[in-house]
């Protein structure tokens, strides 16, 4: 069975991962570099190792946006039924990228609306 476990689309997701790697790449980047005015000589070596750290946590965010887009490329294209705005679907089912609606191509998964009742009957 097929589920989704956040608020918003697949592709969308990959695409905060990259962001979490790229700033946490910088932030230890960083980090490493006040090792040099905080610890001197010693500094130079955790700046070292930090910076490494930091490049392969950078490298990693290049791989999961070149994923993103190469998923991207592949993805069904459809427009959302809530908001009508065309989004990406991956997989069977998936997130509308503007307006969170949960969306499908499985109708074994499909929900029906429930059907207005005339009241006047």
């Amino acid at each position: 069975m097929n589920r989704i476990f956040f608020k918003s689309a697949k592709i969308n997701e990959f695409r905060l991962w990259g962001l979490v790697f790229t700033l946490a790449g910088m932030g230890v980047m960083v980090l490493g570099t006040a090792g040099i005015v905080f610890f001197g000589q010693t500094g130079k070596i955790i700046a070292g190792i930090f910076m490494v750290l930091g490049m392969i946590s950078l490298l990693i965010s290049v791989a999961v946006y070149f994923w993103a887009g190469m998923l991207s490329t592949s993805a069904t294209m459809l427009e959302c039924p809530e908001c009508g705005k065309p989004t990406k679907m991956l997989g069977t089912t998936d997130r509308c990228m503007f307006c969170k609606t949960m969306l499908t191509l499985d109708s074994t998964q499909a929900t029906d609306l429930p059907v207005a009742k005339d009241m006047n009957t």
